[in-house]
């Protein structure tokens, strides 16, 4: 799919910019510069030191194509999953342990909020990242 001067451009380039964003800026933030050790072991699986950088490239990663994201209708796929296997993760904590929610707040208000919103974005990313790859699939 070749960008064509489409209206939708210019929000779908902010859609990649946002989400991006919402990885490098939300991980940076959240995670203190990768020193709160609360947030890591809260779900260490996911949040170790080396998956929060995971996180982070993730994010350059979306800011990398954000203008040439029609060229990489496969890449458009994977990232697609990979919000989806972090969206469904997010769920999961959630129903396992969302009632520890005002616990954590009380000693960390940043990483209780970090737990209660992190996958609603990965959610909506991924849902913008699937659309866009069956719409440059369909075009291929």
């Amino acid at each position: 799919m070749v960008p064509n001067g489409n209206q939708l451009e210019p929000i779908i380039t902010m859609g990649f910019l946002l989400a991006g964003a919402w990885n490098v800026l939300g991980m940076l933030s959240f995670s203190k510069f990768f020193t709160n050790r609360l947030l890591t072991s809260l779900d260490p699986a996911v949040f170790s030191w080396l998956g929060q950088i995971a996180v982070v490239l993730w994010g350059l990663a979306y800011l990398s194509v954000a203008k040439s994201y029609p060229y990489v209708p496969w890449l458009l796929v994977v990232f697609f999953v990979e919000k989806m296997i972090y969206g469904g993760r997010w769920l999961v904590w959630l129903i396992a342990h969302g009632n520890t929610l005002p616990k954590i707040a009380h000693e960390s208000f940043l990483t209780a909020m970090f737990y209660a919103i992190y996958g609603a974005g990965d959610l909506a990313f991924g849902c913008l990242f699937g659309w866009l790859a069956l719409r440059a699939l369909a075009a291929q």
